[in-house]
């Protein structure tokens, strides 16, 4: 009787959950199982126009593409984002949250939602802002520059300077988020700690560190996780900021997966290049969770 119960729970919990994953399967599973199908051909603008031109090819198209000198070149901008940007956003955001936190601070809803008003603005719209403030000749960041003595900068002409302009945008344009996650994770740490802290004579900087950081730790992981998966899909920034350029010194690997695929319509390249992608971030995302796992075992 009590066998029969649990099997007909546990059917019930099927069932109950039987629609949501007929929609993850249809809208995610498929896609994804077709895409990784179309990676392994070299189905392009030929074979819309005429399927019987589809042709398999198996995993040439990964190899080519880790031939390519283009691919490692977006590789290589695409990482100097991820170890650039994700610490400069989790720094920024964190210390945005303990201001926010601090008994010290007034008008806190204020300051959080001017804070948080440039994650809901459109990418778009914003980045065309961004590209006047750092104009050349008529930029405003110049026109300060100059008002003090300096020298203007070619801020999305030099290729030295083009990709740290776009993870400056990138930080003030997603920073509010993960504030917003901080100052929760700070809101269910226990005063009776910082109490206990100040009275064995804990200096701030010493709370922040044995207290506060140990206590965000899980906070700490989930928004690096969420900061690293964002930030290696940049794509909407130099697309519309710098186009790729100067010397494709902005093309990340998901501007070269969009070209590959709706600029050259070879849709096979652009699959494989999309699974790559998935691979590093996998690899990326698997080893945070190791080197969190281990931090947590030695502590």
């Amino acid at each position: 009787m009590i066998a029969t119960r649990r099997v007909s729970a546990s059917t019930a919990g099927w069932m109950f959950a039987a629609p949501a994953l007929t929609v993850i399967g249809v809208f995610f599973g498929l896609p994804v199982l077709a895409a990784f199908a179309l990676s392994l051909t070299d189905f392009d603008i030929y074979s819309l126009a005429d399927i019987s031109n589809l042709r398999f090819v198996g995993l040439h198209n990964y190899a080519t593409l880790l031939q390519d000198p283009l691919f490692w070149k977006a590789l290589g901008n695409t990482m100097y984002f991820v170890v650039v940007g994700v610490p400069l956003s989790i720094t920024v955001s964190l210390g945005a949250a303990l201001l926010l936190h601090s008994k010290a601070a007034r008008f806190k809803p204020f300051f959080r939602t001017a804070y948080f008003a440039p994650v809901v603005t459109t990418v778009v719209a914003v980045a065309v802002i961004w590209r006047y403030l750092f104009h050349t000749r008529y930029g405003l960041v110049n026109w300060g520059l100059t008002s003090l003595g300096l020298p203007a900068v070619d801020w999305l002409g030099d290729p030295t300077w083009a990709m740290p302009t776009i993870i400056l945008f990138a930080v003030w344009k997603n920073f509010g988020y993960n504030m917003i996650i901080f100052i929760a994770g700070l809101q269910s740490i226990p005063e009776d700690l910082y109490e206990a802290a100040r009275i064995d004579g804990a200096t701030p900087a010493q709370q922040f560190w044995n207290v506060t950081l140990p206590q965000l730790g899980p906070v700490l992981l989930m928004v690096s996780i969420l900061t690293l998966s964002g930030y290696f899909q940049l794509f909407a920034e130099p697309y519309v900021i710098t186009q790729g350029g100067p010397l494709q010194s902005t093309v990340s690997v998901l501007y070269l997966m969009y070209e590959e695929g709706f600029k050259w319509w070879n849709l096979g390249n652009a699959s494989a290049v999309a699974f790559l992608l998935f691979a590093l971030m996998s690899v990326a995302t698997s080893g945070l969770l190791w080197f969190a796992r281990r931090r947590g075992a030695e502590a």
